[in-house]
């Protein structure tokens, strides 16, 4: 097939409809508009949301609260779990946590807590831990890597 060949498929593309040029075109006179009226007249029509002098819906509802969009949702695991689910000498990821079913869904990221006790040597690689996680893993002999 060449570049010269290509074309569109049958039925998608069709003639810009010409309104306004005559009676015998079908949408002649008055093109469509109807008659008279805003809608009717040259930069006639109302902005998005006009309801023609109504309160708009928009400002009828109430607004409340402020949700910000910056915000990251990170999983927090404590480390008895990982105490509890894992093996000595066992490899802690974002993967393995969702294997093991820890977690479901890994959004911005998964967080280590220090609640509970570890006596296993595991390496876990998450993206944040607490200062008191990261504390016991070192003591336990395991190594708490930040990816």
């Amino acid at each position: 097939m060449l570049l010269s060949e290509l074309k569109p498929a049958e039925g998608s593309r069709s003639d810009k409809f010409r309104t306004g040029r005559g009676h015998g075109s079908g949408n002649g006179k008055t093109a469509g508009k109807g008659h008279k009226g805003q809608n009717a007249r040259s930069g006639g029509g109302v902005r998005p949301g006009f309801e023609g002098g109504q309160m708009p819906l928009y400002r009828r509802i109430p607004k409340r609260g402020f949700k910000c969009i910056n915000t990251k949702e990170i999983v927090a695991i404590n480390i008895s779990l990982l105490n509890d689910r894992f093996e000595d000498g066992a490899v802690v990821d974002a993967q393995a946590l969702k294997d093991k079913g820890i977690v479901s869904h890994v959004k911005d990221g998964v967080k280590v807590l220090g609640n509970g006790e570890i006596n296993k040597k595991l390496t876990v690689k998450v993206n944040y831990f607490s200062a008191s996680a990261k504390e016991k893993i070192e003591a336990a002999g395991g190594k708490a890597e930040v990816i």
